[in-house]
């Protein structure tokens, strides 16, 4: 049954991260593309119709983690106590961004949310790009320090960074250099996402510089998923060895 579940949620969240994932990249499109007011009326009119609904599928995976794996749902929102805190201030600031932008037509006041629904956008996408960094990388369930466990063995708890900044450190914290490259490769996708949205789905005058970002984009992104390949490799030796037992999960993880 608990597989069921897994797959179910993984679902979940893969279709949160279709759907929602291009509203993050229009935000970051819109914070360092779109320069004229009619461009930003358009960009974030495109996200503003359906960024609501989408979330929808965040909250109906943190219930079903809930429901059917408490322990595991405890240990996460202990041990990444901080940076979910941050992301719920972001989702909060982006939905107020979207919202509030139109209420006043003051140049001051658009400026103010057009940054909250950018920089928001951008540090969501940045966030959640590390945290699948930390799952890839591995956390230190029971706090284990000098081979003595000092948590139950279930838990753990990880600070933002420590003083190495290190995946190797034995304490490591939320954001280190390689759950930062695996961020950046998450912002980059994103951003592809949601520039493909915008060309999909408006006329706006920078459709034709979005497909040259784009392609410059891809290629970014491939060099940094190779890099962060090897990297993975040389951080967990034992990274890839399902992968070589079980071919299919390369295609179905």
């Amino acid at each position: 049954m608990e597989i069921y579940w897994y797959l179910i949620i993984a679902i979940i969240l893969a279709v949160f991260f279709v759907l929602d994932g291009y509203d993050f990249g229009v935000g970051i499109i819109h914070l360092f593309l779109a320069k004229k007011e009619k461009d930003k009326k358009v960009i974030s009119k495109s996200a503003g119709l359906f960024w609501d609904s989408n979330e929808v599928w965040l909250v109906a995976a943190g219930g079903m983690l809930f429901m059917a794996f408490p322990t595991f749902y405890a240990a996460a929102f202990s041990g990444f106590y901080l940076p979910l805190i941050i992301v719920l201030w972001l989702i909060i600031f982006r939905a107020i961004g979207l919202e509030f932008r139109n209420k006043f037509n003051y140049q001051m006041w658009r400026a103010i949310w057009d940054k909250a629904f950018g920089v928001s956008s951008l540090l969501l996408a940045l966030f959640f790009g590390i945290a699948l960094g930390n799952i890839v990388r591995g956390v230190n369930l029971g706090g284990v320090e000098n081979g003595i466990s000092i948590y139950e063995k279930h838990y753990f708890f990880l600070p933002l960074w420590n003083s190495s900044f290190s995946p190797l450190s034995e304490n490591p914290g939320v954001i280190d250099w390689f759950t930062i490259i695996i961020g950046i490769i998450s912002v980059i996708t994103l951003s592809i996402h949601g520039a493909s949205w915008i060309i999909l789905k408006t006329n706006s005058s920078i459709n034709h510089k979005l497909k040259l970002v784009i392609f410059k984009l891809n290629i970014v992104l491939l060099i940094l998923t190779v890099f962060s390949l090897v990297i993975w490799q040389s951080i967990n030796p034992n990274s890839f060895n399902n992968f070589i037992d079980k071919p299919y999960l390369i295609v179905f993880p």
